[in-house]
């Protein structure tokens, strides 16, 4: 069985970059896999849909 969670940022090229990706690593080490990431037409917000083994 898997288990889902949705992150939602603020992000911007010049400053969320590698915060945003210091944060999916951190979320790996825990077993979460990304699925898909995507922006939201609200000012530069985006999304990341990551999933991982309930059991784990």
């Amino acid at each position: 069985m898997k288990e889902y969670k949705i992150i939602n940022r603020k992000f911007s090229w010049s400053n969320g970059r590698q915060k945003f990706e210091e944060e999916i690593n951190n979320y790996a080490k825990q077993g979460w896999r990304v699925i898909n990431v995507y922006p939201l037409n609200n000012g530069g917000n985006i999304e990341a849909l990551l999933e991982k083994d309930k059991n784990r």
